[in-house]
């Protein structure tokens, strides 16, 4: 495991551009178009600075927030989410996190997010599409510790299932707060089941916790039923 456990460092991290190689003769224009459209994303990955302590991978912060009772359209969401910053090394993890507000200390519907960088907070997301997610709902009161328990396990590498971790969710509601934690294989039941274990030891839940595993197929469905009631449903009295 990386210990998590060490002092800041006042340096800047650094950054560097992928080399994507040439393209071949006939298909310079189409390939070049590609290659812009996969940098965009890739060319500046931030890297570890001098004397850093690396974690196993790189990760990006998120944070949304939506008016509660209007379902989100695909596109609104992605419009919605804003990138706090990405990191590499323990150091920089904890520049970002000692100066982001807590979980227990948000108002209103919002939510923040860690992930792999690269991959985006979104179901539909390569990395995300054939996957799910643990979700765990918290009293009020309890998401501050429960949230950086579980991130600090994430990038320690605790969970011990090899790729398959792609982030977590810390979402505030008005009556209770829920955190989850995403995996990119829903259909590997050796995987969920050591991710579920490996949270209730972390988080240190009661043996009567209740966690609900959910695919990502079936939280796009959910959605698409939203939509389709809010449509039919244009005053929204009824939507969550």
């Amino acid at each position: 495991c990386i210990s998590l456990d060490c002092s800041l460092k006042d340096d800047d991290s650094g950054d560097h551009d992928q080399d994507q190689g040439s393209p071949k003769d006939g298909e310079k224009e189409k390939n070049e178009d590609e290659e812009k459209e996969q940098n965009t994303s890739k060319k500046k990955m931030v890297v570890p600075g001098a004397g850093e302590h690396p974690l196993q991978y790189n990760y990006t912060f998120w944070y949304s927030r939506r008016t509660p009772g209007r379902p989100a359209s695909t596109q609104s969401y992605e419009q919605n989410i804003k990138q706090i910053g990405s990191f590499a090394s323990v150091e920089q993890f904890w520049r970002f996190y000692s100066h982001m507000i807590r979980p227990g200390d948000l108002t209103g519907h919002s939510d923040f997010h860690l992930f792999k960088e690269g991959i985006k907070p979104m179901w539909e997301d390569d990395a995300n599409k054939m996957g799910g997610k643990w979700i765990i709902r918290l009293r009020k009161g309890l998401a501050s510790r429960c949230w950086e328990n579980l991130i600090l396990a994430m990038l320690g590498e605790q969970f011990m299932v090899g790729e398959e971790i792609c982030g977590a969710v810390v979402s505030v509601r008005f009556q209770e707060d829920i955190i989850s934690i995403w995996n990119k294989t829903a259909s590997d039941q050796g995987t969920t089941a050591r991710i579920r274990d490996t949270l209730r030891r972390v988080l240190n839940l009661p043996p009567n916790t209740i966690m609900e595993y959910k695919t990502h197929t079936d939280s796009i469905n959910s959605a698409f039923c939203s939509h389709f009631h809010a449509f039919q449903n244009p005053s929204g009295e009824k939507n969550n």
